[in-house]
């Protein structure tokens, strides 16, 4: 049986019936999914993605075994997944160019998995894992909550190998026919964040008590500059040249100030007419250091006070604090995502450098909480954010509204990936 074939016993399974529908296929009582996830640990978007597939699986198949093959190493992070998901194996390794596992861990889970998940990320960061899957097994592969803006020619040979393809919103599925690409196994399935489930309610209370703020009273904004400079955060300027640093400065600096005054209108907005506290707060770690600059410096000596400032932290805080939170504002994509999960209302000020990720906000009916920033004015923020006070219960609603849709896509995407799962002929992948 192919690949594509496990696709199509398809029925209405949630739960329980989905992992007894992968039981009675693989005739094991605990198959195994080796997922790959964990790009980076300078934002806590990204970080989010693991531990939100994580719980995602764990809800509808629950007698499935995961085995994490974790692209970046981390403490801090492996430390949090240790903590809330103990029994979940976390292993690493790199591909070499022949597409041989290089570590003992990966070749094993090679062996033992009866099937590969791609998680969520801005693109198939991990393809050549992927490949090599491919190469060294007949079992199913799928992709789960990526963005795919461009399809290379070897990118194009795994996709349609793939057994199922989930995109985070609907554009990457444009791009995919515009390819060639399309058929039942492609499904928008929005991004792992949602599913987030994971929480350190003891450092928020802390944070909470320490600066004396009140449960749905205060709001965080999170800033963004126009082109991450990932070349403060990684070895040897992550590689880039000195024409691309310069060009990178030279973008964000000519868009921060325009960018960010329309943020601090409506904090200054909300300080003034509700006499409450804000937040502010990065998604990513570059962003403790343009805090001050681009949302505190600015702003007016009567609104200074009721500022409060949170330093680099994990999802799962940031979870427990967007929980108690009035409404989160963000430049960043994913930092709404995450507050949303914990029913509150966000805001998605968006960048057109920020990729077509953020289609996913229109596709989840969104669109009133979505601020296009080069068409968007301070004004329209801060009567949104007020309107949103004003009427807190129908803001909620929408959030529970927005939660239902994302429970359908991935409702459809899991009865689409439960199918009948082909068991590998080979013995020995590496001999």
């Amino acid at each position: 049986m192919d690949r594509r074939n496990f696709l199509q016993h398809a029925g209405i399974l949630t739960g329980a019936l989905l992992s007894n529908s992968i039981v009675k296929m693989t005739q094991k009582t605990n198959p195994t999914l080796l997922l790959v996830s964990g790009w980076q640990d300078v934002n806590i978007g990204d970080i989010a993605h693991t531990p939100g597939l994580i719980g995602l699986i764990r809800k509808r198949l629950p007698h499935v075994n995961i085995i994490l093959w974790k692209r970046n190493r981390s403490e801090m992070v492996e430390a949090m997944l240790e903590k809330h998901y103990p029994d979940v194996k976390v292993i690493h390794g790199e591909i070499n160019d022949k597409l041989i596992p290089q570590s003992e861990s990966v070749r094993e889970a090679f062996q033992e998995a009866d099937f590969f998940i791609h998680g969520s990320g801005p693109y198939v960061v991990a393809a050549n894992y992927l490949q090599a899957w491919a190469a060294h097994t007949d079992k199913p592969f799928g992709i789960f909550g990526v963005t795919i803006q461009e399809i290379k020619p070897d990118l194009k040979s795994l996709l349609q190998k793939a057994s199922f393809i989930f995109t985070r919103e609907t554009a990457s599925i444009k791009v995919l026919k515009e390819n060639g690409i399309s058929g039942e196994f492609i499904r928008f399935a929005p991004d792992a964040t949602f599913a987030l489930e994971i929480h350190d309610d003891n450092k928020a209370a802390s944070f909470i008590k320490d600066n004396k703020l009140e449960a749905r009273k205060f709001i965080c904004v999170i800033p963004r500059l126009r082109l991450t400079p990932y070349y403060k955060m990684r070895p040897k300027n992550a590689g880039w040249s000195q024409e691309k640093i310069q060009e990178t400065i030279a973008l964000n600096d000519k868009y921060k100030e325009e960018d960010h005054s329309k943020v601090r209108e409506a904090m200054i907005t909300w300080v003034r007419k509700t006499g409450n506290k804000i937040v502010v707060c990065p998604e990513m770690t570059y962003q403790v250091d343009i805090i001050d600059e681009l949302l505190v410096n600015p702003l007016p000596d009567d609104v200074k006070p009721f500022i409060v400032k949170h330093g680099y932290w994990l999802p799962d805080e940031a979870a427990s604090l967007y929980r108690e939170a009035h409404t989160v504002l963000s430049l960043e994509c994913h930092s709404p995502i995450i507050a949303i999960a914990n029913n509150t209302p966000a805001f998605y000020l968006r960048q057109p450098e920020d990729t077509i990720k953020g289609q996913m906000y229109y596709d989840l009916g969104l669109k009133d909480w979505t601020f296009e920033i080069m068409e968007s004015n301070g004004q329209q923020i801060s009567d949104q954010l007020m309107k949103v006070y004003d009427n807190y219960e129908s803001a909620r609603q929408t959030v529970k509204q927005t939660l239902g849709r994302v429970e359908v896509q991935y409702n459809d995407a899991f009865k689409t990936m439960v199918k009948d799962l082909p068991a590998t002929g080979k013995e020995n992948f590496f001999s």
